[in-house]
């Protein structure tokens, strides 16, 4: 668990007035505390190894595939992806889901293409376009906690009334992207891609922020545990709520970083991409069951998947096999993380599977 608060408060132990999540010391919290929380875990070095293997692995098969330029394509294929995994870490970390990400991306996208063909200055459409997610993000926030909706349906729900309202927009034809923008998607700094830069940059914002904040900590205790957390004075509902409008304004980036990619919005731009985007976060070691991830391991979770993808069209692998072989690594982590937190009771079921084989082969 990258941040989860090890505190006594949340355990409603004797020491309660001495934690950082006490009511008697409000919201504040020592800068001490916060400096105890690791930047790096094992979980991230972890998954570093895993993808250092698997480059050696698949360079054996084609050694195409550790070339510099082939990297560099795999960063920039999973740019758009990692910044809403980002987004995405800090919703699931709260112990909620957002399943929405992929149609607010292609609602962002669209209007900031359309503010910019109807003359507007294309740097204010696209504040304009962010606070489009931000706004799709709230109100799924308010959905879920005024009205007590399951994330699910709520994030559901604005999946199906954004990707409605791209066609209504566009009326399903295709916006082109003011030119002056499109290095965001196109550009390079010090030959690094914009986009790269974008998705390391907010990255590593967005980490720090978890790890190194009260809003981080508040996130991981309302995910750890919200009873504890609102009986030590955080406010539940607009950590919440924080967390919906994060992941909206993310995936808004990435449909402005995808939509100068491509130089043209469209009404199905990001369409399914929210499945990539929930198994990056759980490949990165978030648990869905709430406050344990990392935005680093989220970023890490999105590299891996865009690597194998890129490897199994290396080998020409056929695309229905290349699903497949994602979903099995979706699923493995997703195993893993039931192993991890111990309610698979993984011991007691290897115990009677070994006293059943010892009484069949007596």
């Amino acid at each position: 668990m990258s941040a989860t608060p090890n505190d006594p408060a949340l355990a409603g132990g004797p020491d309660a007035k001495n934690s950082p999540y006490s009511k008697n010391k409000g919201n504040r919290m020592s800068i001490a505390s916060l400096k105890r929380l690791p930047l790096l875990r094992g979980q991230e070095t972890g998954l570093i190894g895993v993808i250092i293997a698997v480059s050696i692995a698949f360079s054996f098969v084609n050694p195409s595939f550790l070339t510099t330029d082939n990297l560099r394509n795999v960063l920039v294929a999973v740019a758009v992806v990692g910044i809403m995994a980002i987004g995405q870490c800090f919703v699931i970390i709260s112990r909620e889901i957002d399943l929405s990400v992929g149609s607010v991306m292609g609602l962002s996208g669209l209007c900031g293409a359309w503010l910019m063909a109807a003359g507007l200055n294309p740097w204010l459409a696209i504040v304009l376009a962010i606070g489009v997610g931000a706004t799709a993000g709230l109100i799924t926030g308010l959905i879920v906690v005024v009205f007590r909706v399951n994330s699910f349906i709520a994030t559901l729900g604005m999946l199906s009334v954004a990707r409605g309202l791209t066609q209504v927009i566009s009326g399903g034809l295709p916006i082109m992207v003011d030119p002056s923008v499109m290095f965001i998607g196109q550009g390079s700094f010090l030959d690094i891609p914009t986009q790269v830069l974008i998705f390391v940059g907010l990255g590593i914002l967005c980490q720090l922020i978890l790890t190194r904040s009260v809003v981080g900590q508040r996130i991981v205790a309302v995910g750890d545990n919200d009873e504890a957390a609102r009986l030590s004075g955080i406010p539940i509902n607009a950590t919440r709520i924080a967390v919906f409008v994060a992941s909206g304004a993310l995936a808004a980036i990435a449909g402005i970083v995808y939509t100068a990619q491509v130089s043209v919005a469209e009404a199905q731009a990001g369409t399914g991409l929210e499945l990539d985007v929930i198994a990056a976060v759980v490949i990165g070691g978030a648990s869905l069951s709430g406050g344990r991830g990392s935005i680093l391991g989220a970023m890490l979770g999105a590299y891996l998947l865009g690597a194998l993808r890129n490897a199994f069209i290396l080998l020409e692998l056929s695309p229905f096999l290349q699903q497949m072989s994602v979903g099995m690594v979706i699923v493995l982590a997703a195993i893993f993380d039931q192993f991890r937190q111990g309610s698979f009771r993984h011991a007691n079921v290897m115990q009677s599977f070994l006293h059943r084989f010892r009484l069949r082969t007596r």
